[in-house]
């Protein structure tokens, strides 16, 4: 199990723990972590699951695909450590992560 670090708008940080293969957007909806709509279910076809991935984790994750890419361009306040949660897949490796929502979706 890894355990994922969400941290809201206000600073509320909630820990949960994930399995490997899970994505952090759908560990969010089963834990009904706000700030996360997942519209879209994790099929990369909306930007609702958008968060920004603490600096020190950015460099551990797979690189964005084209798809992931055109997705963000419909996000509020993109940065450069955004992220769409549905296509970062839980590993050992990412045990730890931290990610913060944006203040909308």
């Amino acid at each position: 199990m890894a355990k994922i670090t969400y941290i809201d708008q206000d600073g509320t940080k909630r820990e949960v723990e994930a399995k490997p293969g899970q994505s952090i957007m759908e560990v969010a909806v089963a834990n009904m972590i706000p700030g996360i709509d997942a519209d879209c279910g994790g099929a990369c076809a909306c930007a609702t699951c958008h968060v920004y991935v603490d600096d020190a984790w950015v460099g551990k994750l797979k690189a964005k695909d084209d798809m992931e890419d055109s997705m963000l361009d419909f996000a509020e306040d993109v940065r450069e450590n955004s992220r769409l949660c549905c296509q970062i897949l839980v590993t050992d490796e990412l045990d730890g992560i931290v990610v913060t929502t944006p203040e909308s979706q």
